[in-house]
């Protein structure tokens, strides 16, 4: 259930071109226009397990429109395969696309602009989720899953040593200092200094916007007042070590997930399945809480991974293409597959569906799990943007962070070496940048 940070390697930026200069596909923000009625051989580029079955029962009720889906690999694979493709002309009609890809693809002109054949199921949506697939008032993908984030932590340990679940930050790091002051072989939680995307949710609870286009100009706020919050909060208490600074998913944060030494997670709400993995012996001992909140009174959450369903702009079926589309992410029986295979649905009505009624099975010991989890979701919010080299802003964070924790640095310096390589990499690759 974990939704991979995209991560596009050296061979997808290859392909990311000065503000779509080297066109991969034609007539990106041109109407759609023609009869979504008409007969179609849709081909659907996705990587979500088990995705087939929503498309077999599209296939099942729309005999003279049918879809056929190729697996693909996520991320950097799957963008630099996209991207390749639409250069060459023989791009999929359909791409299941990670929001933080968006850019990359919009600015190479591979993707439709489909404002205007998809507003009937705007209303479908959050805010905060519909933002994810809209830039400078245009839209290019409909949400298909999203991640908000929120606390898991051992119900049982927390009753046995009295500590009380934290609604603030300030909070969470009193109660991470009393938890090593009661049981020196416990700790809250650990800061995983490798993982650019958790930290970029952090950073949209504070009220971050890494990347803004005005007017065809990247703004670049890396280095800004909410970032830099984040990350004196975790600098302080990974270098006084009242929490761990070790990475998540390996066999140490595994065992230690396990065996009580770890006893928080802020994490998203596939969580369950992550834990239900790697912690099997402690079902039932977990439960999930909003995250911690920035300023007491709050209701705010930031998004860790989720994906959309696009239109390639070289498509010649295009209406049909973005029927589709709206069919899979917003209709009830769509939905009702799609958490079923194990997606948490971008639709509002997909996050309190009777399927989503009864609790995960590692999360039985909270019934009303999936309910919590939709009011999350209503307070999540991005940022207004993702950049066209959000590559490279997450491989500096991954290169620059474990240097810090190991050095007992200031973590919020690295926002500002980040923050310079993302301008520079822009530059370099000829977009035009607010303010340089």
């Amino acid at each position: 259930m974990r939704r991979r940070t995209l991560l596009l390697s050296s061979a997808a930026a290859l392909f990311v071109t000065a503000c779509g200069s080297d066109d991969a596909g034609t007539d990106t923000g041109a109407p759609i226009e023609g009869d979504e009625n008409a007969p179609a051989n849709l081909t659907f580029w996705a990587w979500a397990e088990n995705i087939q079955r929503a498309v077999d029962l599209w296939n099942e009720k729309n005999p003279d429109q049918q879809v056929t889906l190729s697996g693909q690999a996520a991320g950097d694979d799957l963008v630099a395969k996209f991207l390749t493709a639409a250069k060459a002309g023989n791009a999929p009609d359909l791409l299941q696309a990670e929001y933080q890809a968006l850019p990359t693809l919009i600015t190479n002109n591979a993707l439709q602009d489909l404002t205007g054949v998809i507003d009937s199921v705007r209303d479908a949506f959050p805010d905060g989720t519909w933002n994810l697939t809209s830039f400078s008032g245009a839209t290019y993908a409909i949400p298909q899953d999203v991640g908000p984030m929120m606390l898991f932590y051992r119900e049982d340990i927390f009753t046995e040593m009295g500590l009380t679940v934290p609604t603030t930050w300030d909070e969470f790091g009193a109660l991470a200092e009393t938890v090593r002051s009661q049981n020196p072989n416990r700790y809250l939680t650990t800061f995983s200094p490798g993982d650019p995307g958790w930290l970029s949710g952090f950073a949209q609870q504070a009220g971050a916007d890494w990347w803004a286009n005005e007017d065809g100009a990247w703004r670049v706020s890396i280095d800004d007042e909410a970032t830099g919050r984040v990350l004196d909060f975790w600098s302080g208490l990974v270098n006084s070590g009242t929490i761990l600074g070790d990475p998540m998913y390996t066999p140490q944060w595994n065992a230690q997930m396990g065996d009580g030494t770890i006893i928080a997670w802020p994490s998203a709400v596939w969580g369950a399945g992550v834990l239900a993995g790697v912690a099997p012996a402690t079902q039932g001992k977990w439960r999930m809480a909003p995250l911690p909140q920035w300023s007491a009174g709050e209701q705010l959450t930031g998004f860790w991974g989720g994906s959309s369903t696009a239109v390639s702009a070289g498509s010649t079926q295009k209406p049909q293409a973005a029927k589709f589309a709206r069919w899979l992410n917003s209709d009830p029986e769509a939905l009702k597959v799609l958490v079923e295979i194990g997606l948490y649905p971008s639709a509002t009505a997909g996050q309190t569906s009777d399927e989503l009624g009864a609790a995960p099975d590692f999360m039985a010991n909270q019934p009303d799990y999936y309910d919590s989890a939709a009011q999350i979701a209503q307070t999540a919010r991005g940022f207004s943007s993702w950049g066209p080299n959000t590559n490279v802003t997450y491989a500096a964070f991954e290169e620059l962070l474990p240097t810090a924790v190991r050095d007992g640095a200031d973590f919020a310096d690295v926002a500002a070496q980040v923050q310079q390589r993302s301008v520079e990499d822009l530059t370099k690759q000829g977009y035009q940048v607010a303010g340089e």
